[in-house]
């Protein structure tokens, strides 16, 4: 490991804002925050979660536009996670964390009805491997677990395989498969920036607009940005 990764792990991990449990904390286990997130945040805002955050531009960028909100962004990788975390420290932001883990084990840290909304954004296609995408009928019965009845689940990606299994595999899969929620669509493009952002409000263009840094790689490429968003619909 190079000696810059190995000092950007050390500053995360003397970050309060960045949180890394020990694997015996969270395996087959209720880790401390389960069910306690607006304790640690000081507030009853509305919780939003990024899924494989990276280097974090989403959590960061959403917590300057939306400050009675609060925002975990969730990677496995500590040192891409440092330029987000270090972008809250340095200005002082309180309604962002960062949390280290797989995300195989989210369900470890978030109880029923504590999240409002979940962002994926460019995550690893896992050609080949549709069960490990994070949309598939495995993530999306955890994510039933915490996510409130009427929260959102949004995907932005570059992936058309991504994109296409999501809506056309995965969910319509899970409906026939689950008789006590539903992931009603809200809204679907294929070409984001091209002609479907135009039908949103100033608001969600704003969230939108957010890059992150594979996304400025990809639309660099020519690549057309792919974006769905639903409601969870209890039945």
């Amino acid at each position: 490991m190079g000696k810059n990764k190995l000092k950007k792990f050390a500053e995360v991990q003397r970050m309060t804002h960045v949180i890394e449990p020990e694997f015996d904390e969270v395996m087959n286990k209720d880790y401390r925050l389960k069910g306690n997130w607006n304790k640690e945040f000081g507030n009853d805002n509305p919780i939003v979660l990024e899924l494989a955050c990276g280097k974090g531009e989403y959590s960061v960028g959403m917590g300057k536009l939306f400050p009675e909100k609060n925002f975990v962004g969730i990677d496995i990788k500590g040192a891409r996670m440092f330029t987000g975390a270090k972008e809250v420290e340095d200005a002082s932001m309180t309604n962002v964390r960062f949390l280290r883990t797989k995300i195989d084990l989210i369900n470890s840290f978030f109880a029923e009805n504590e999240v409002d909304e979940i962002w994926i954004l460019f995550a690893d296609p896992q050609l080949g491997r549709p069960r490990k995408r994070l949309t598939s009928g495995m993530f999306l019965e955890r994510y039933v677990r915490f996510l409130k009845p009427g929260g959102k689940l949004n995907l932005k990606s570059d992936s058309t395989d991504l994109y296409e299994f999501t809506k056309l595999e995965s969910i319509p899969e899970y409906h026939q498969e689950q008789n006590n929620f539903e992931f009603d669509l809200q809204f679907d493009t294929d070409q984001l920036y091209e002609e479907g952002i135009k039908a949103l409000d100033e608001t969600m263009q704003a969230v939108l607009n957010i890059r992150t840094y594979y996304e400025s790689i990809w639309l660099a490429q020519g690549k057309k940005i792919k974006y769905l968003s639903y409601n969870l619909i209890k039945k």
